[in-house]
């Protein structure tokens, strides 16, 4: 167990010991972003920005147009909020070399409730030209993201979490930007999944099987681009697609799903996710329960969806 942002501060100091052209901004929340682990080992590649959001990816666009590669780090509800529009101008329209890694993302911020739970960051992002969008599912998938994200030329929004999660991928994974990964054969339906989700549909596929129900599960790590085959494939050969994700249905990787098989593979589907709805203050745990992002809600969709397929 492990969160996704502690994932990030480590892979950011390896990164920076690796190469000087790589800097940090964020905008006083580094012990919360874990930035703070790189300003410690390299405080000359460090900038406070303070509240100052937009200012900060500003700041990170310049740095780029002088070949550094800036790594841009805050809260999701102000990154794809507060910056929206730096983002739009500075970062994508110019195709700046920024990288947006952006954490306490979705409904499990907690207590801090709705106005800072961000649940539509994903489907901002994602309209944007130019942008690629990553969703980690475990912190080795998100050592290999940064790292994937440093490597590649051109503005990258990466998505993390608050809380610690489980562990679905081996030590060293490799990240490819634009690829799925199959973690579970299955031949009735397919969960496709990112974030958190996908420990939770590996969980269902496993219980789901001892009541006869083959499920597969695709992990999307990247939300755009969209790994176009690995879903297509899943939607032909399985005939049903549940996708889940802690984030609204409304333009995430239900809509990109939705949109994808909508034009190429009319499949029966299910979208699980928040439902046109601000969060709410309470426990991560209790929050994913009262949501229906678990185990059990994936199991409930697949019975029906089976039903559905008849």
């Amino acid at each position: 167990m492990i969160a996704t942002r502690d994932a990030y501060g480590e892979a950011l100091a390896e990164l920076g010991a690796e190469n000087e052209s790589i800097v940090a901004l964020d905008a006083d929340l580094s012990g919360s972003t874990k930035t703070g682990v790189f300003a410690k080992r390299f405080p000359n590649r460090f900038f406070n920005m303070g509240i100052a959001e937009a200012n900060m990816v500003g700041t990170a666009a310049g740095l780029a147009s002088v070949g550094k590669i800036p790594f841009v780090s805050t809260f999701a509800i102000f990154a794809a909020g507060r910056a929206w529009e730096q983002i739009r101008q500075s970062v994508a329209y110019p195709k700046a070399n920024v990288k947006i890694v952006a954490t306490h993302g979705g409904v499990t911020v907690g207590e801090d409730g709705g106005s800072h739970q961000s649940v539509e960051d994903v489907a901002i992002m994602r309209a944007i030209p130019n942008m690629t969008v990553i969703v980690p599912a475990d912190g080795e998938e998100t050592k290999g993201a940064i790292r994937a994200a440093a490597a590649y030329k051109g503005p990258v929004y990466v998505r993390l979490g608050r809380n610690k999660v489980p562990t679905v991928f081996p030590a060293g994974h490799e990240f490819k930007i634009g690829k799925g990964n199959q973690l579970v054969d299955g031949s009735d339906l397919t969960f496709v999944t990112t974030g958190l989700m996908t420990a939770q549909a590996v969980i269902a596929a496993e219980k789901l099987q001892a009541e006869g129900i083959s499920a597969r599960v695709v992990h999307l790590g990247t939300i755009k681009p969209l790994d176009k085959e690995i879903v297509l494939k899943a939607a032909r050969e399985t005939g049903a697609i549940i996708t889940a994700e802690e984030h609204s249905v409304v333009g995430g990787l239900g809509g990109a799903v939705a949109e994808l098989l909508g034009e190429e593979c009319p499949t029966l589907m299910k979208r699980v996710g928040i439902h046109d709805r601000f969060g709410t203050s309470g426990k991560s745990d209790e929050l994913l329960k009262y949501f229906g992002l678990n185990a059990e809600t994936l199991m409930e969709e697949a019975r029906e969806i089976i039903t559905r397929k008849g």
